[in-house]
């Protein structure tokens, strides 16, 4: 029966290598309430042995998207996994939670266990950087379904946080806004960055037009910034009003989700001047300005709103861990 079901395209055998390939890599993700094992019907989280009292839970999911064109083109499929992490761990952040434990669901036409191997590398690392465990996941061989060399992620976020500490807190005409420096285009805009690319006629093996010290496929596939371990610990302020992550709608659409009603965000033109790889699109694409900050993050990954007292000090202690942020502009009333 196994032959026949390998005939047919599916092989159990590889996906069953896949898992004793991964299982250390898992277990390097243990944390308080999660011992990582893998190979279960379901991944198990003891919220009391993680130190919680009063515990909401907060759960987030996303993929990739269209960055992975970017990783099937050039062959690097050992960072793309840290993206997935990232756009789920930055997301339940802005709630104000822990991320405490990921799952992944990876499906392809036929199973490479060496680059199926080398994404779950990338997704273990992304965990490390969040503090969460990798706890599970699922691997579905599909033929007929994707082409030769090609798969899809999809990332499972589950955090918690205390009642007292949820996100975000009510905001005020007045307050300040904090950029913090993304990586690159993260993982938003990417059908129109691989239309850019092409009608530019540039190949992704080519020195990267904005950066002649690497590549253009690698420049481009710089993985997504996780600010968990910077951020979280600011959270407890209560200067801290909002954490707002900058994923699709760029900045101009996520700032304001984390804002209360009659209240928006107001920049600061000259703190936002973008990096090089968003000058070069928006000169390439012919984009206007509105367009670029409504489709990608423009350099800020994260934006922190706080009281204005307050920002120096966030300011050091985002430096302090490791962060490049700046003061982007206040919050006035719409």
């Amino acid at each position: 029966m196994t032959d026949a079901y390998k005939q047919a395209g599916v092989d159990i055998d590889a996906g069953e290598r896949l898992v004793k390939a991964i299982g250390g890599l898992a277990k390097a993700t243990a944390r308080p309430g999660a011992d990582a094992a893998l190979g279960g019907f379901g991944g198990l989280f003891d919220l009391k042995a993680a130190g919680f009292a009063d515990p909401i839970l907060v759960s987030g999911t996303d993929g990739v998207g269209t960055k992975l064109k970017i990783a099937f083109a050039t062959g690097r499929h050992d960072t793309i996994g840290i993206d997935l992490v990232a756009m789920c761990a930055n997301d339940v952040l802005a709630q104000g939670a822990e991320p405490l434990f990921f799952l992944d669901y990876f499906a392809t036409g036929k199973l490479d266990t060496g680059a199926a191997a080398q994404v779950v590398a990338g997704i273990a690392e992304g965990c490390r950087q969040a503090g969460c465990a990798l706890i599970g996941g699922e691997t579905a061989e599909m033929p007929g379904i994707y082409a030769d060399g090609e798969y899809d992620l999809a990332g499972f976020c589950v955090g918690a946080v205390e009642r007292g500490d949820m996100m975000p807190r009510r905001a005020v005409a007045g307050d300040v806004m904090i950029g913090l420096a993304s990586s690159g285009a993260h993982s938003n805009g990417y059908s129109l960055i691989r239309k850019i690319v092409a009608e530019a006629g540039l190949s992704y093996d080519a020195p990267a037009p904005f950066d002649s010290a690497t590549s253009l496929g690698k420049a481009l596939l710089a993985p997504t910034r996780i600010y968990v371990r910077s951020v979280l610990p600011l959270l407890k302020a209560e200067e801290v009003r909002a954490f707002a992550h900058v994923t699709g709608g760029g900045l101009t659409d996520n700032t304001p989700r984390v804002l209360p009603d009659g209240l928006a965000p107001r920049f600061d033109d000259d703190a936002l001047a973008p990096p090089p790889l968003f000058e070069w699109l928006q000169r390439e694409g012919g984009l206007s300005a509105a367009e670029m900050r409504r489709t990608f993050n423009c350099g800020v990954g994260g934006v922190l709103v706080c009281a204005p007292a307050y920002a120096q000090a966030a300011l050091d202690a985002l430096a302090g861990a490791g962060e490049s942020a700046r003061v982007i502009g206040d919050i006035v009333e719409s």
